[in-house]
């Protein structure tokens, strides 16, 4: 199965690209990017106009001279919120978020919730603001929840850019993901050839996170649209828990013994629909996850599993970043654009599509978290 990469989108990387460019070669001197930004496939949701504060508002007379791609402090703090902050998936994002931090100059921090609870994660949140950092990137457990922290914050002058799920109802600067519809039709796509064009297939869900119903409603959708021949059979709620999916699955191929697929939103669910699979035998249910862990690459590698997309976290992390930083020295960036006149921060980029992979047999050891610190020689979330 060959690597598939849907590479980033051009225009928003626009900006980025200048950026790295600079950090790269220690250039001194700020490039300005074109006026407007557009997505090739925008969200769904258009992001509001997003008002500044006068603690945010850029300064007029920043557009011209030479600027240092640098923190002003050593000591300038960026974080990185997330809710079950012991999943893998978060890992490779903080990796090279805080690759950029340091390459700018600047600290990072990795903080969230162990829980998967919304108001547990709000307060993590809300604690991050206390310390007053220079931004936040943050993964929001639900959109609408988040409207009023993230605003809160940005009125208070510190820059939040969201990844992996969104809230854009809220006054958030940047969102940076893996487009969940793309994934949706391209996981629908990839079952159903997988089984031949036909038979029945069941989904695995997680109510309650936007972006996993995002992508589990598009898979549905595909496969109703284009694959007449293949069924959703059976839609369960496993919510990230691998025993539910476990059962799930089994209760599922009871009823319906010429189960093909299961597709599930994430990896948790995706370790119990593989075991039940791996117990159904004869390689019988083909298994499509969501994102990676150890235990997924080894049931892969064994062949219990067929295969995982997985999102591009590194560009996640890493261009999540230095979008962030942007946001917070408006100095560095001057667009032909009416930002003096109406005091908005003048970096707003609705989508940037980070990217995905499939890990399958062919390219599985690539992804082994153990094995990727062990080549950066560093102490992944353990460090700033």
């Amino acid at each position: 199965m060959k690597r598939t990469t849907k590479k980033i989108l051009a225009a928003a990387v626009c900006l980025v690209f200048v950026l790295t460019m600079l950090v790269a070669c220690g250039a001194q001197q700020a490039a300005a990017p074109a006026a407007e930004t557009k997505a090739a496939a925008a969200p769904s949701q258009e992001a509001p106009k997003q008002e500044a504060t006068k603690a945010e508002a850029p300064k007029a007379e920043a557009a011209s001279g030479q600027k240092m791609f640098r923190a002003t402090s050593p000591d300038e703090m960026y974080m990185m919120n997330v809710m079950v902050s012991g999943v893998e998936y978060w890992f490779p994002v903080y990796e090279m978020f805080k690759e950029a931090a340091h390459q700018v100059g600047a600290k990072a921090a990795y903080t969230g919730t162990p829980d998967y609870d919304v108001n547990k994660q709000i307060a993590t949140f809300e604690q991050d603001l206390v310390k007053k950092p220079a931004g936040i990137m943050v993964h929001p457990m639900n959109s609408d929840a988040f409207i009023e922290p993230i605003n809160k914050a940005i009125d208070s002058g510190i820059p939040v850019v969201t990844f992996a799920a969104d809230s854009p109802k809220s006054k958030r600067r940047v969102y940076i993901t893996s487009d969940n519809v793309y994934e949706g039709n391209y996981g629908a796509d990839y079952v159903a050839n997988l089984i031949g064009k036909s038979g029945k297939i069941m989904t695995c869900e997680n109510p309650g996170q936007d972006n996993h119903t995002l992508y589990i409603n598009t898979f549905k959708k595909r496969i109703a649209d284009n694959w007449k021949d293949c069924k959703i059979v059976q839609s369960i709620a496993t919510n990230q828990d691998p025993n539910k999916a476990y059962q799930a699955v089994l209760t599922v191929y009871q009823a319906n013994p010429d189960l093909k697929a299961v597709a599930t939103a994430e990896a948790n669910s995706g370790m119990g629909a593989g075991q039940a699979a791996k117990e159904i035998g004869g390689g019988k249910v083909k298994v499509l996850t969501r994102d990676c862990n150890a235990k997924i690459l080894d049931m892969i590698k064994a062949g219990d599993m067929t295969g995982a997309i997985n999102p591009d976290q590194g560009n996640q992390g890493y261009f999540g970043f230095l979008a962030l930083f942007v946001s917070k020295h408006t100095e560095l960036f001057d667009p032909m654009s009416d930002y003096m006149i109406t005091k908005n921060n003048p970096v707003q980029l609705p989508f940037i599509n980070n990217g995905l992979t499939i890990i399958d047999k062919g390219n599985v050891d690539a992804f082994y978290w153990d094995k990727y610190l062990a080549r950066r020689g560093t102490k992944g979330i353990e460090e700033n």
